[in-house]
């Protein structure tokens, strides 16, 4: 018989767009994988009135869990942050925890303004913008010109991880990332595709465990060739053998998160982000 795991809602509350709340609160509660969280992104919470409407669905979601919500904030104006703190709810108030001892060791208040940690700065933001931009544009190798504009290219079989991969690299450092699929016709003949090996040192390529393979294929295209467990298997091996012929670094994205791959593909070609 397969245990259920206990559901606990997780709201995520910011008077600005939720993002910085999001993903710190994730990154948290990944190291906590016997519960079921139900997550609930509550952004633009900068009056009392909001406050209190937010409160009557964390009540809600009190009742139907039969536990008290998880609040992780990010709220700069304290009647605001008060009411959460006194809704019963197990509050997690990340601006609080690190900006008062901040605010200690520095001597100074800080700046009670909303969405401080998304404002843009001059050509970083720009750089950031144009990132993506060159990242969707040479998206599965939708664009093979250019790849000289590129920071990095990553290839590997196809649904290996290489888009999310690249938007994550575009948005989170700024980094012109392209990627393009390894399919079979280049396996077979054992080359990489168009004009790639033009662009060794930027090549970077990501492989997976042949059963994860065949099941992500097989919610996309269910009993065909392209998602058989002996196909993925197939292509794996020799993409790898590939790869290692034409002495490209490649990682395994089976067990890693995106924010993982990146940073070592970052690591692993010194690039800096923009």
């Amino acid at each position: 018989m397969i245990p259920i795991m206990p559901k606990r809602t997780v709201f995520f509350i910011s008077d600005w767009t939720g993002i910085t709340a999001e993903t710190l609160g994730m990154s948290l509660l990944a190291h906590f994988d016997g519960v079921e969280f139900r997550q609930v992104r509550l952004p633009f919470i900068d009056s009392q009135d909001k406050a209190r409407d937010a409160l009557a669905s964390i009540a809600n979601a009190q009742v139907e869990d039969g536990a008290r919500p998880i609040l992780v904030l990010t709220l700069v104006n304290p009647d605001i942050r008060q009411l959460f703190e006194s809704s019963g709810g197990l509050c997690l108030d990340l601006f609080g925890t690190f900006i008062q001892p901040l605010s200690t060791e520095l001597g100074t208040s800080p700046t009670q303004t909303v969405g401080m940690s998304h404002r843009a700065i001059g050509s970083e933001y720009l750089n950031r913008i144009d990132a993506i931009n060159y990242t969707l544009s040479h998206d599965d190798g939708l664009t093979p010109s250019s790849l000289e504009k590129s920071d990095v290219v990553l290839v590997g079989v196809s649904r290996s991880g290489k888009t999310p991969t690249c938007l994550y690299l575009a948005i989170q450092f700024g980094v012109r990332a392209a990627n393009c699929p390894l399919i079979p016709e280049d396996l077979d003949r054992m080359a990489l595709p168009g004009e790639l090996a033009s662009y060794r040192g930027k090549l970077f390529g990501l492989t997976i465990d042949p059963e994860r393979l065949h099941r992500i294929r097989g919610e996309r295209r269910p009993d065909s060739h392209y998602a058989s467990l002996e196909n993925c298997r197939h292509e794996v091996r020799q993409a790898e053998n590939l790869m290692r012929r034409e002495g490209i670094p490649w990682l395994d994205s089976t067990t890693r998160s995106v924010e993982e791959i990146s940073t070592m593909i970052l690591q692993q070609l010194k690039l800096k982000g923009r």
